[in-house]
């Protein structure tokens, strides 16, 4: 969840990484401007052009240009786009001089461009010079073990700004988060959390009916058990406490547990910290 997240991985992680990696959401404009957004233009193109603009195209030579929102894309920048991602090469509006660029591009949809193509409103030709490798990013409700994770993160992330201090989240709390089928995927459980702060009085997060303000989606949720999301919630906070069980802020206060009853449930759950477990399976951590 969270594309431009992913994007930013995929830049970070490559040779590009030390060129500039440029966003473009194509949703957020109208149609009149994404051509000059991408392309740039020079002085007098048209009404209001008083000055010569750089393009995203030309801003990300070397590095990396994120589009998202690629279906939204109308089919005459369509064709455009096709052009610099065969030959790398375009011209600004009102320039005839061809600019050469060496970009990786990286587009995002929420779209089925498939059902798109057969509609005519997507150019097949753009789809397949565009899914060179498509990468899948499951919805929040696909990945609960990620919750508890991301919802500590949230808090720490958080607490310092609402001058709240977050020492443990109730085993009720997080199963009723981790159970959620959560339809605004990552950015409503940030919002989710940030309200359970300013509602939260002690240092123990409360969830007072917050997840019933949003309606349900129209798909079923999906079932995750109380030993899953328990296991889930338990490593999450280990995690964040590097292994350490006892002390103020660790993972015992956190999970509002004494020592040794986190100590009876990891044991239960199977639950042993990763370093212990290679050395069980004779190879090095």
């Amino acid at each position: 969840t969270g594309k431009e997240l992913l994007a930013r991985a995929i830049h970070d992680r490559s040779p590009r990484k030390e060129r500039a990696l440029v966003k473009l959401n194509l949703a957020a404009l109208p149609s009149s401007l994404i051509e000059s957004e991408l392309f740039g233009h020079v002085r007098g193109a048209f009404t209001g052009a008083v000055a010569d603009k750089v393009g995203r195209f030309q801003l990300a030579d070397g590095g990396t240009l994120f589009l998202d929102e690629i279906g939204e894309l109308n089919p005459d920048l369509q064709t455009k786009l096709l052009r610099v991602l065969q030959e790398g090469e375009f011209e600004r509006i009102g320039s005839s001089e061809t600019l050469h660029v060496d970009v990786r591009i990286v587009a995002a949809t929420n779209r089925d461009l498939r059902r798109a193509m057969e509609q005519n409103t997507f150019r097949p030709d753009l789809y397949y010079r565009l899914a060179v490798f498509p990468i899948e990013v499951p919805p929040l409700r696909l990945r609960p073990d990620d919750i508890p994770l991301l919802t500590w993160h949230f808090i720490a992330k958080k607490q310092g700004r609402l001058g709240k201090t977050i020492n443990s989240i109730p085993p009720p709390v997080m199963r009723a988060l981790v159970n959620y089928t959560w339809p605004g995927n990552v950015r409503e459980l940030e919002n989710v959390i940030e309200r359970a702060m300013i509602l939260t009085s002690g240092s123990t997060l409360s969830l007072p009916d917050l997840l019933r303000t949003v309606p349900q989606p129209p798909y079923a949720a999906l079932s995750t058990s109380r030993e899953e999301s328990d296991r889930a919630q338990i490593v999450a906070a280990l995690s964040a406490c590097h292994w350490r069980i006892k002390g103020t802020g660790n993972a015992a206060e956190r999970l509002g547990l004494k020592p040794s009853t986190l100590r009876y449930r990891m044991k239960v759950l199977g639950i042993q910290r990763p370093c212990e477990l290679s050395k069980h399976k004779g190879v090095r951590p």
